[in-house]
């Protein structure tokens, strides 16, 4: 033992002493994790929401990732991102969280992908100096209690957090939800049987495509699923059409007589309903075939989602000219505005017609999106009063309407007045009658006239969008449209306010007031630079306001005789509010295209998309859930968004950046190692003139 001990303390031990310590540091870095995430939005950190959704699991949780090895740049990322990432939901989980990697070189592994739902996808790669396509697996299961949910060709990182937060989510308050329902969802096809006598392509084989799919969903949901297929009698099917919106059929046929009919598929609970796009319709050759039974489980599953998952309300003011909840395709069917689609997966709008009630205090947000007419003084002291209670409102208010008589004559603009000019400009935000034109804007290629210039539409990049706010913190880029100034010099005066420029235009933007067009064609550039100056196009102000009212206006005359008709002794009651009472949040964009407006100019297009891939969309949806209190999401969403790009000034300037990258830097290497070579050989010219000067073997 002596001996051991003199060796240990002894130089001859200091080898075996080292190989030790490092497999004793192996073995506590093995068992431990730690990273710094330097990256400036924490692109490879979990948000606190993410912690939230893991932390409260009362169900088992398990994520099955699906990844082919060896994949190339840039899919390797993925999947060493959704490592790290996964690593991070684990060490903030309870117990209930766990994940997986699966070997899919595995045969049973492909077959569990393919029964999940998955598809392979093809990407490109590089192999022996020849560009080649291959097939890969890229997505992600996540099984919690009864229900399955995929995320499949998972090919960029854009998101993915909030995508695995938010179907986390869903899955765990749709399963509480229907573990807390009273009675079954029920699921019902109604058709005549009547038309089977027409031949319909598809009519005979529709009923079983549906209990197939349901047989599928409702294993998937806790058995909670009703399913019935009924024939409606005549008298039936106009109640049915008026109540669902379902497909109504009429026939005179020489042979069948004369007839009315239904088709429709219809998921209900209480006085939720979805209706689904199963109905007849002619093909190309005029022959009748059933449609929208394509992928029915998923709208199955989607729609369930819906319906018995509690979202939160939002308050959506109409009567005015506003957007309306639902629109119409060019094939004249309606469906969910895109706005509504947007926020569909938290939020449900609700609509609130002023002229009929209160805004509820329950809502913790309204909505107000391009309004052409008056309010009266009763409805915009009922928006007055809301926000004077501590409620928030997101205000998308146009200057002008745009009218134009026939596609061929040029549109006119005629000055919007709603009456909420009277309660912003008291609360110090002053939407001003003019658009903003901007240099720094989209831009296009035509083959007739070249690049053409959209000054009507501003391009904002990260020196003109807060990068302190959540709503625009990691936007990279967002484009407007016809966007009207917005002045806030009084609400910066409110003591109790704290106001914040979300967006605006470059230095070198303009504002018009008459002989507006938004063709870039009829515009020109002003000269003089000095008209040039940056506006704001979008702001929030938050805090406590001064009411707009000195109190509640009088609804009608009969109600102002019978103030008039009380004596001294009669009761006052006063409820109205003069100041808030707590603090509100109030969002204001000159533009109600940022809502889902159509622009004429670009064939009714729109800006905003329902899959909130556009950075516009992700900053109205941000909005959205900035003023419902949910902070989290707006970062989480836009994570690994906040792209450094360059302001571009010019043509020539974008090419210089452009050819610089990919040459510049490879010349300036090339000069750096030709320096150094030359300080090198330099160096030891002088080394050998100093020490030995009369080297032989040196040429002079």
């Amino acid at each position: 033992m002596k001996n051991f001990i003199k060796y240990i303390k002894s130089p001859k031990s200091d080898v075996l002493l080292f190989i030790i310590l490092l497999i004793l540091a192996n073995l506590v870095v093995s068992r431990s994790y730690f990273r710094i995430d330097l990256t400036e939005p924490k692109s490879y950190s979990l948000s606190k929401g993410s912690e939230q959704v893991v932390k409260t699991l009362e169900e088992p949780l398990s994520v099955k990732v699906f990844f082919s090895d060896n994949l190339n740049a840039p899919y390797s990322s993925v999947y060493q991102y959704i490592k790290d990432i996964l690593v991070e939901y684990k060490s903030a989980a309870n117990s209930n969280f766990s994940y997986e990697f699966m070997d899919m070189k595995k045969g049973e592994n492909e077959k569990a992908a393919r029964d999940y739902g998955l598809n392979q996808i093809q990407i490109q790669e590089l192999k022996n100096n020849e560009v080649g396509v291959k097939r890969v697996w890229m997505g992600i299961v996540l099984l919690y209690a009864d229900r399955i949910e995929t995320l499949d060709s998972l090919t960029s990182t854009d998101g993915l957090e909030y995508r695995i937060t938010t179907t986390i989510s869903n899955m765990v308050s749709t399963t509480s939800a229907l573990a807390g329902l009273s009675g079954d969802v029920k699921l019902t096809l109604y058709a005549t049987k009547k038309l089977a006598d027409f031949k319909i392509i598809g009519f005979s084989q529709m009923e079983d495509e549906i209990r197939a799919a349901y047989r599928e969903i409702n294993k998937k949901n806790k058995n909670r699923i009703t399913f019935e297929a009924v024939d409606p009698s005549s008298s039936e099917i106009p109640a049915l059409v008026e109540k669902y919106g379902i497909q109504s059929l009429n026939w005179n046929d020489a042979t069948l007589g004369q007839g009315i009919g239904a088709v429709g598929l219809v998921l209900e609970y209480g006085e939720k309903f979805s209706v689904f796009p199963v109905k007849m319709s002619r093909d190309f050759f005029g022959r009748n075939m059933i449609t929208g039974l394509e992928n029915l489980e998923t709208q199955i599953e989607e729609s369930l989602k819906s319906i018995v998952s509690k979202s939160q309300e939002v308050g959506y003011i109409t009567g005015h000219g506003e957007l309306g909840l639902t629109e119409q395709n060019q094939y004249g069917q309606s469906s969910e505005s895109v706005l509504s689609k947007l926020i569909s997966d938290r939020y449900t709008l609700k609509e609130i017609k002023l002229s009929e009630e209160e805004i509820p205090q329950s809502l913790s947000s309204v909505i107000i999106a391009g309004p052409k007419s008056s309010f009266t003084d009763e409805e915009l002291y009922k928006i007055d009063q809301y926000v004077m209670k501590g409620g928030n409102l997101l205000v998308f208010l146009d200057p002008f309407e745009e009218k134009q008589a026939n596609p061929y004559s040029a549109p006119t603009y005629e000055p919007v007045n709603t009456g909420l000019e009277k309660n912003l400009e008291k609360w110090g935000i002053a939407v001003q009658k003019k658009y903003v034109y901007d240099t720094n804007c989209f831009s296009q290629t035509d083959r007739q006239y070249g690049k053409m210039n959209f000054y009507v539409a501003p391009m904002m990049q990260k020196n003109t969008l807060d990068q302190k706010s959540p709503v625009t913190k990691n936007l990279g880029y967002v484009i407007f449209f016809q966007n009207a100034p917005i002045d806030v010099t009084g609400a910066k005066e409110n003591s109790n306010a704290r106001v914040t420029v979300l967006a605006k235009s470059s230095k070198e933007s303009w504002t018009v007031d008459s002989n507006i067009s938004a063709d870039p064609r009829f515009i020109s550039v002003p000269s003089d630079k000095s008209t040039m100056a940056s506006e704001n196009l979008a702001v929030l102000v938050e805090g406590k306001f001064s009411s707009a009212f000195a109190g509640k206006p009088a609804e009608n005359s009969a109600e102002k005789s019978e103030e008039s008709k009380k004596d001294d002794n009669s009761i006052a009651v006063s409820e109205h509010l003069s100041k808030s009472v707590q603090n509100s949040k109030i969002i204001v964009t000159g533009s109600s295209v940022l809502a889902g407006g159509k622009i004429a100019m670009f064939n009714g297009a729109q800006l905003l998309d329902a899959e909130g891939s556009q950075p516009v969309s992700m900053f109205v949806r941000n909005a959205v859930d900035y003023l419902n209190g949910e902070e989290d999401l707006c970062t989480m969403r836009t994570k690994g968004l906040s792209l450094n790009t360059l302001t571009v000034k010019s043509t020539a300037a974008s090419n210089f950046a452009k050819y610089f990258n990919e040459i510049g830097l490879v010349v300036l290497v090339a000069l750096a190692g030709l320096v150094v070579l030359l300080k090198i050989k330099a160096k030891k010219q002088a080394i050998r003139e100093r020490y030995n000067p009369n080297d032989s073997r040196i040429e002079k």
